[in-house]
C-alpha cells in the first residue's frame, strides 16, 4: 500500500496507530489550515476544526475522520459533493459523558441534602447517551422523562413527553446535536422558556453551548436559584467569563474525556480506515488496569457520593477550570484549550472493581457498569 500523508489532530489519543496507513504529521488542531493540508491524503480531526471547502479546497484529501460524536463541525454535503470519503466516531464518549453527568448530580445531591429516589429527571435527547443516562438513573431510583420528538416520529416505543413538561423536572440533562433548521433544530431550544425550569431545579448541559440561550439563562439563575452544570460553551474558547462564575459546576468540554472514550474515538476511525482501504491492521492501544475500591458502608446519598469523588473527582476539574476567572478573556480562551490538551484522561466507572457486603450496592453498581463482588 501506498505511504499517505496524514495530518491529526495532536490532541487525539493514540495517533501513533495511524502510521500502518502513513506518514503522520501531528497539529494543533485550531491551527490546522488550507495551507497545511498541502499533500495530505487523510485528514484526522476533532470538534475544533472546521471542515469545509474553505479548508480542504486544492487539497488531494480523499479522507476525513472526525474523533467525535458530534458532526456540527463537518460540511458532509460538501465530502459528499467532491466523493471524499468521511468517517465519525458516534457514540465513542457516550457512556464518559453520562458518567459525568451522574458525578455532578451526585456532587450537587450530597451538598444539598437530596435523595435520589423519585427525583425527577428529564433528559432531552435520547440517543447515544441519553439512553444510557435514562439507565444509570432509574437504578439509582430516579423518575426518568424522555423528551426526543424527532426520534419519537420513527420509533413508536419512544414516549417522548413535551419540552415543557421536561422543563419542571427537578434535573434537566441536555443530549442533543446542534442544529439550525428544521422543525426540530436544536439551536436556542432553551431560550424563553427557561423562566419555566422550578426554583432549586438542576441544569446540565454537555450536549453543544448553543442549545442554551446564555444571556437568557443568566438573567434567570439568581432569582430561581438554580445549580448549572455546564461543560459546552458558545464560541470555544472564547467563552463567557459571567457563565463560568455563575456556574455550580463548570469544566472545559471534557465530559467526553474518559481513557476508554479518547481511546474507542481513535479505533473508531482506525477500523473505518481499514474499510475504506480494504486493510486488515489490528488496533492494539487499549491497554488499562482495573481498579479495587471496598466499601464498608450502607448505600445512601453520601455514601454514592463518596464513590463518586474517588471514581471521578469532578470537583477537582471544576476548581481548576474556574481558577481561569483571575485572567482576562485572552488568557481564559488560552487556558481553555490548555486545559483540555494536558487533560488526565479519567478511568470509565466499569474500570473499578467494588467489594461490597451491600446487595443493594450490587444491584445498582452493576446497572452503571462497575464490577461488584460480594463478600
Amino acid at each position: 500500500m501506498n505511504r499517505y500523508k496524514i495530518i491529526v489532530d495532536e490532541n487525539i489519543s493514540y495517533p501513533e496507530c495511524f502510521e500502518y496507513f502513513g506518514n503522520v504529521i501531528k497539529v494543533n488542531g485550531r491551527e490546522i489550515s488550507n495551507s497545511t493540508l498541502r499533500d495530505c491524503d487523510i485528514l484526522i480531526v476533532r470538534s475544533v476544526t472546521k471542515v469545509d471547502q474553505e479548508l480542504l479546497k486544492n487539497t488531494k484529501v480523499k479522507f476525513v475522520g472526525t474523533a467525535t460524536s458530534g458532526v456540527e463541525h463537518i460540511d458532509q454535503e460538501y465530502l459528499i459533493k467532491k466523493g471524499i470519503a468521511f468517517a465519525d466516531a458516534k457514540g465513542c464518549n457516550s457512556f464518559s459523558v453520562a458518567e459525568y453527568v451522574i458525578s455532578a448530580i451526585a456532587k450537587i445531591f450530597y451538598e444539598t441534602g437530596q435523595e435520589f429516589y423519585k427525583k425527577k429527571i428529564g433528559i432531552v435527547g435520547y440517543g447515544n447517551i441519553g439512553k444510557k443516562l435514562a439507565k444509570m438513573c432509574s437504578a439509582l431510583g430516579m423518575d426518568v422523562k424522555i423528551n426526543d420528538p424527532p426520534l419519537a416520529k420513527i420509533d413508536n416505543s419512544i414516549n417522548s413527553v413535551p419540552l415543557n413538561e421536561i422543563l419542571t423536572s427537578d434535573i434537566i440533562s441536555l443530549h442533543v446535536p446542534l442544529t439550525f433548521e428544521g422543525d426540530d433544530k436544536t439551536h436556542n431550544l432553551l431560550d424563553e422558556n427557561l423562566s419555566q425550569l422550578n426554583e432549586n431545579s438542576i441544569l446540565i448541559n454537555t450536549s453543544r453551548g448553543g442549545v442554551v440561550n446564555e444571556k437568557k439563562l443568566l438573567e434567570i439563575i439568581d432569582s430561581l436559584r438554580l445549580k448549572i452544570v455546564t461543560d459546552v460553551w458558545i464560541n470555544e474558547p472564547n467563552i463567557n467569563s459571567q457563565l463560568l462564575m455563575k456556574s455550580y459546576i463548570a469544566t472545559p468540554h471534557i465530559a467526553g474525556y474518559s481513557l476508554e472514550g479518547k481511546i474507542l474515538g481513535t479505533k473508531m476511525i482506525f477500523e473505518k480506515l481499514n474499510k475504506f482501504f480494504k486493510t486488515n491492521y489490528h488496533f492494539d492501544f487499549n491497554i488499562y488496569d482495573d481498579e479495587t475500591i471496598t466499601i464498608n458502608d450502607e448505600f445512601s446519598t453520601e455514601s454514592f457520593y463518596k464513590l463518586m469523588k474517588r471514581v471521578y473527582n469532578i470537583e477537582k476539574d471544576s476548581l481548576a477550570f474556574k481558577e481561569t476567572l483571575k485572567q482576562n478573556s485572552i488568557q481564559i480562551a488560552a487556558t481553555f484549550d490548555e486545559l483540555r490538551k494536558n487533560y488526565h484522561l479519567r478511568k470509565s466507572f466499569k474500570d473499578f472493581t467494588i467489594i461490597t457486603s451491600d446487595k443493594k450496592w450490587k444491584i445498582i453498581l452493576e446497572q452503571l457498569r462497575f464490577n461488584v463482588q460480594l463478600i
